[in-house]
């Protein structure tokens, strides 16, 4: 895919890795559609940050709880740009609660969130990519899909079935649309990280460093590149994975 004067929706992207998704895309010319969850976002400063590159952008409020919104917001990019040629499902939430402690509010929170979101986005992106006959999906999963993590169950089953509907995507929307996700390890420390959650993150990564948001990104414009990958996990975690 030559991704310049293309068009991206980003969810999730006002802030963190989804903010460094967008300006990178942007920078290589991609106009961008991004969503934030609500006001206490800083999504005008990332609006102008992407229009400072001199592309085209919007942003759109999205709570995919309220299951007619993705469909509403591919409405509007559609009716802004004409197209939409890749799609990144990054928006997410993270819950930790031991097992026996989950409430049947935060199970439906965290699937609704993690694994229906991107369902309902790609759904409602995916006819007029099959109808360009050319699109992109990327999902964003982590590594809580494929090692066991206590704590975090619900987290873990979004994760892992958003993995599971990757590579289904991938097979009924091929051989025009592409589907992959990335499993990112820690490229993007919380605010206020403890030194020893710091040094945890450096020891539990075979290549003794912390990553950045600017992998995630980097791998992304590499599967806008290759048009031979669909239906794959890309692990971007300095072999986290392996330890």
């Amino acid at each position: 895919m030559e991704i310049k004067d293309k068009v991206a929706f980003i969810t999730g992207a006002a802030v963190r890795v989804g903010r460094v998704i967008a300006l990178t895309l942007a920078e290589k010319g991609m106009h961008i559609a991004f969503t934030y969850l609500g006001d206490e976002e800083p999504w005008p400063a990332t609006l102008a940050e992407i229009k400072a590159k001199g592309v085209e952008a919007m942003a759109l409020p999205l709570d995919v709880r309220q299951t007619d919104q993705p469909r509403a917001c591919v409405e509007q990019i559609i009716a802004e740009f004409g197209r939409i040629d890749m799609l990144v499902n990054n928006a997410s939430v993270w819950l930790k609660a031991p097992f026996l402690d989950i409430s049947p509010e935060e199970w439906h929170t965290a699937l609704t969130v993690n694994l229906s979101g991107p369902f309902l986005c790609s759904q409602a992106t995916a006819p007029y990519m099959v109808k360009q006959k050319s699109g992109l999906i990327i999902n964003i999963t982590d590594l809580s899909a494929f090692q066991t993590w206590a704590g975090y169950a619900h987290h873990s089953a979004s994760k892992a079935g958003l993995v599971a509907l990757t590579r289904v995507m991938a097979a009924e929307l091929a051989p025009h649309v592409r589907v992959n996700a990335i499993a990112p390890g820690t490229v993007l420390l919380p605010e206020g990280a403890s030194d020893e959650k710091k040094q945890w993150a450096v020891d539990n990564s075979v290549l003794k460093r912390v990553g950045s948001p600017d992998d995630v990104a980097r791998t992304i414009l590499f599967l806008a590149e290759m048009d031979f990958a669909t239906g794959a996990v890309y692990f971007m975690d300095g072999g986290r994975a392996l330890v």
